[in-house]
């Protein structure tokens, strides 16, 4: 697949990043969208990657919101770090005026309907996101 052999070079050139937002919620398999560019959180302290080659769009984050809910899975033999389902549901909420709000939305349902689904992580990570007020209305509904 294309687009795994790319997020295999996203890794390669930025082994700090850590694949979120949409490009986590494709990796998953929890949209329908088809991010043009690449969602990659890095450090809040970190130099923002330099790339002609790939179109990246950068999240800073800090502290355990960048380190918690790290997967890290081998794609085309190179280790690429992505955030868990839940945390990236967390995230689209959290990050809700740049991903949109519909988005959000169709990956809490999405993940819902996922056999991978974990109530207790995803609240963990809507905690530690401060999104758990906000997210509360949409799960109830989606239940």
């Amino acid at each position: 697949m294309t687009e795994h052999r790319t997020l295999a070079e996203v890794a390669r050139r930025v082994p700090h990043g850590v694949v979120c937002l949409l490009s986590a919620l494709r990796f998953h398999d929890l949209t329908t969208q088809d991010p043009v560019d690449f969602w990659l959180a890095i450090e809040q302290k970190a130099r923002r990657p330099e790339s002609e080659t790939l179109s990246l769009r950068i999240v800073y984050m800090s502290g355990a919101a960048f380190t918690e809910g790290v997967e890290t899975h081998e794609v085309e033999g190179v280790p690429v770090k992505v955030f868990g389902p839940a945390k990236t549901v967390a995230d689209c909420f959290k990050y809700r005026s740049r991903v949109g709000l519909d988005i959000a939305i169709e990956a809490l349902r999405d993940s819902r309907q996922s056999s991978r689904f974990d109530t207790d992580l995803l609240w963990r990570s809507a905690k530690l996101c401060r999104v758990s007020n906000v997210m509360r209305p949409y799960l109830e509904a989606v239940a």
